[in-house]
């Protein structure tokens, strides 16, 4: 009997063993009996009046929620803890042997805790408290038995700075469960193990809040897209990987060298604050960003500024690498498709010796591709090296490094007229390029280097030290070739070349904070404490020409003529940060929680001009955030947040007054259940976001701006995501957003930020056989919505929404899997995005991938 089967039975057992005995009911006084009891089978029929009341309220819903459960649920009178060799016995013990109801599928790990919570279960020990014991064998600091709430209780065996390295078991009755994630089996006894299954629910992320908390108590919404979601849909760009979240839609081409995306109707911008690296922010992580060394991707939505400074009030992705395993697997990956695309990628990783205290991790890939436009191939290299030492039970030190290639042309779209617009010279087809064949005309080459190490010492269970320090230093020579203008023939397209060899950006980031855990009588804290340091680097030559205009209509190639217009020298642009912030996560009730937390900053720029001249500014900012999240069950919460975000705005006003930073304030109120024994998880939100001190143009003085601009979001969201049935997984959600501009004195007030549609909706879903002959073989469905959206501020021309399918087969047994991939299946002719009437982007047609990837 295999580990899988073991778990289904342990369950199955647990169940029927539950169902099988029934407290009767006492007629007099409605308390229950034992089975000692007298009453007779057959009882009086009560009239209606003597039923209990139908709920008329939520609250009163949730109050006959909450009395049902607590009705039905196993008193545990004694809990003993048993160390015997290299192993750790929990033994409960309830109320005359009756058995507890226990998944064992829905155990898991919590930073260095194993953690098990058991359904309609009430702790009832002697001296009315709850049960905890410290240090009960070497390597583990405690083991706590509580009541998280009135019906359901929580086992937590906490290891010194690690998970617990012996095995840790948990017995009710003749049941053994095993609490660790890789646990065997003991002869003889059924033993069900929490190994964490694949799927698309990932319960914990530590984007929202910096510290190992579960997403159902954050009062935000923190959606993420875990390996295996990446794995199935066989995605190729950040971008791309987004889809399946609720209210973010690309903002830029699949082509683009950037990653750019909005969420909750905001642009992510170029600056690359709304993406970080392992909760590091990182002005260069809109390009060079490696797919095989991603190990989840986390979206925080909202305002960010209270965690990660500056931003965009949309929300904040966060890439969340690869790091070394205990034991040794050796993955190899190819892929080849359409468009001359091939793909190979190795992930490697085990210990480097035999007490596993140093652990290394090697992701590498190459990918090569041609795509649906003329002219455009695309390379992309990486490496990525990481290494592990465990110094000493309490402290452990992680390198990393990682080495990036970009090689492409600029896609620079095609215009509006003969796009999205009528063109009196016909529609211009999906494969036009604008730019020329010679990569000396065209290119965007992006090298970018990445090292640093992150040191963690746990003080005591209680007291957490993280220091974590990286440096990037990014080289980007480019010939960067853009429409200029579409001249009244609505073919001749005029254009300019900005040369930059030299383009360089170096970053380089410092954090160390601290975690705590304390109470204050009944009331528990988690208290963050944190400064944290960055400086980026910019700068590099220009040289800008006039090119030779092309017509889009019968485009002649390599016989472009350049024409010089004006030369840049390299001014460097120094931008500093240094940020403190502070963070309670307040436990006031089992089932009430609360969030404290605000950042103070200070930013700063400075331009070294080439006659030695320098400019100079500097801005201070507090961003607080506040949120409240209420449970009345364990799968369900409610909350309600405030946050703030904001944004250096560098430069003045024509009577020389400095800008004030640009601000995002938000209110959120939602509702998250986690279904179906914790395997599916939804979040509703509804939220308002407001965009102040935008900059929009000065009307008495054209050449300058003022801070009059203002922008508002509104909407709906639901996400859903995790496993329905065994085998059969979803991700996707439901957005309905409403950004408009609120005040401005360049565009009227009313209109609809561009790239943001009204309703998107999408859908990705996969169903796996699992078992019989046909086990492993699976299929997935992709349904992606994205309504009709405005190309520009000034809202000229519409972009229209449409539907793209897409459809995966596949088989997984063992440690093989081949699968196939249609992106596009139906080969709708849509569009992805647009800049301006210049600039608007064709989504690619079919396209076909071909995998097989191997485990040892």
């Amino acid at each position: 009997m295999n580990r899988w089967h073991l778990v289904l039975g342990g369950a199955i057992a647990g169940a029927l063993l539950v169902s099988t005995s029934p407290q009767e009911v006492n007629a007099e006084d409605g308390e229950p009996q034992g089975r000692g009891s007298k009453q007779e089978a057959t009882s009086p029929i009560p009239r209606r009046k003597e039923l209990p009341h139908s709920a008329k309220t939520v609250r009163e819903w949730l109050a006959q929620v909450r009395e049902a459960e607590v009705q039905n649920s196993v008193r545990v009178l004694d809990v003993r803890v048993t160390p015997t060799g290299n192993e750790l016995e929990i033994t409960l013990e309830t109320e005359n042997g009756k058995p507890l109801l226990i998944d064992a599928t829905q155990f898991r790990t919590e930073g260095n805790s194993l953690v098990a919570d058991i359904p309609n279960a009430v702790l009832a020990l002697p001296d009315g408290q709850e049960f905890s014991t410290d240090n009960p064998t070497e390597g583990i600091t405690s083991v706590r038995v509580t009541q998280i709430n009135p019906s359901n209780i929580r086992v937590t065996v906490t290891g010194n700075n690690a998970l617990p390295t012996q095995e840790v078991t948990l017995r009710t009755g003749d049941l053994v469960y095993s609490l660790k994630p890789e646990g065997d089996a003991p002869d003889e006894e059924i033993v069900v193990t929490g190994e964490r299954q694949r799927g698309y629910f990932v319960p914990d992320a530590t984007t929202g809040s910096r510290t190992d908390t579960p997403i159902r108590d954050l009062p935000f919404s923190v959606q993420v897209v875990p390996l295996e979601l990446l794995q199935d849909r066989q995605v190729q760009r950040v971008n791309e990987a987004l889809r399946t979240i609720a209210g973010v839609t690309p903002g830029q081409s699949s082509q683009s060298a950037f990653e750019e995306y909005t969420i909750r109707g905001f642009s992510s911008g170029f600056s690359g604050g709304n993406i970080l690296r392992n909760g590091l922010r990182d002005a260069t992580n809109t390009s060079g960003i490696a797919l095989p060394n991603i190990e989840q991707i986390e979206v925080l939505k909202g305002p960010a500024g209270a965690l990660f400074s500056q931003g965009s009030p949309g929300g904040t992705v966060n890439i969340i690498t690869k790091k070394p395993l205990a034991n040794a697997r050796y993955s190899l990956e190819g892929l080849i498709g359409n468009f001359d695309t091939y793909r190979g990628s190795l992930d490697f990783t085990g210990p480097l010796n035999d007490a596993k205290t140093l652990l290394y991790r090697l992701t590498a890939g190459a990918y090569s591709s041609g795509t649906f436009i003329d002219f455009f191939d695309r390379r992309n290299y990486a490496i990525a090296p990481v290494l592990t030492w465990q110094i000493g039970e309490a402290t452990k030190l992680t390198f990393e490094g990682e080495y990036t290639i970009s090689q492409q042309p600029n896609d620079r779209g095609l215009p509006a007229k003969g796009t999205v617009l009528p063109n009196v010279n016909g529609t211009l087809p999906r494969n036009r390029f604008i730019g020329e064949p010679d990569d000396q005309l065209d290119k965007n080459d992006r090298y970018a280097l990445r090292l640093g190490y992150t040191l963690e010492h746990q003080f005591s269970p209680d007291l957490k030290l993280r220091n974590t320090f990286r440096a990037t230093r990014l080289r980007t020579p480019q010939n960067s070739l853009f429409p200029q203008a579409l001249l009244d023939d609505e073919r001749t397209l005029e254009r300019e070349l900005v040369v930059a060899d030299d383009q360089f950006q170096d970053n380089y980031t410092l954090d160390t904070n601290i975690v705590g855990t304390f109470k204050t009588g009944t009331i528990a804290h988690k208290v963050l404490f944190g400064v944290d340091l960055n400086r980026n680097i910019y700068g590099g030559r220009g040289i800008q020409f006039a090119l030779s205009p092309i017509d889009l209509f019968n485009p002649v190639y390599n016989q472009s003529e350049k024409t010089l217009i004006a030369e840049f020298p390299s001014e460097p642009i120094t931008s500093d940060l240094l940020g403190i912030y502070l963070q309670d996560q307040i436990d006031l009730l089992p089932n009430l929680k609360l969030l404290l937390g605000g950042r103070f900053d200070i930013v700063s720029q400075k331009i070294d001009f080439a006659d030695g001249s320098e400019s100079f500014q500097q801005d201070e900012a507090f961003s607080p955030r506040i949120g409240l999240v209420y449970q009345p069950t364990d799968w369900l919460s409610f909350y309600a947040s405030y946050s703030r975000s904001f944004l250096q705005n560098v430069g003045s006003t024509f009577e020389r007054t400095l800008f004030k930073p640009e601000r995002g304030t938000q209110y959120e109120v939602g509702v998250k259940a986690d279904w179906l024994n914790r395997k599916l998880s939804t979040t509703l939100a509804f939220y308002q976001i407001t965009r102040s001190n935008v900059l929009t143009s000065d009307p008495a003085n054209p050449n300058f701006s003022i801070q009059t601009g203002e922008q508002r979001s509104r909407g709906i969201e639901l996400d859903i995501a995790g496993e329905i049935l065994p085998g059969w997984k979803i991700a996707g959600g439901y957005a309905y957003t409403n950004a408009r501009i609120t005040a401005d004195t360049t565009f009227e007030v009313g209109n609809r930020l561009n790239n943001v549609p009204e309703h998107a909706f999408s859908l990705w879903t996969t169903y796996e056989v699992q078992t019989g002959s046909l086990k492993g073989i699976g299929g997935g469905l992709g349904l992606f919505y994205v309504g009709q959206r405005e190309g520009d501020l000034g809202n000229t021309f519409q972009i229209p929404g449409y539907v793209r399918t897409d459809l995966s087969l596949f088989y997984r047994r063992d440690n093989l899997r081949i699968g196939l991939n249609i992106e596009n299946l139906l080969d709708a002719r849509y569009f992805e995005a647009s800049e301006s009437d210049l600039r608007v982007f064709y989504g690619a047609p079919f396209t076909v991938k071909g995998t097989i990837s191997y485990s040892f």
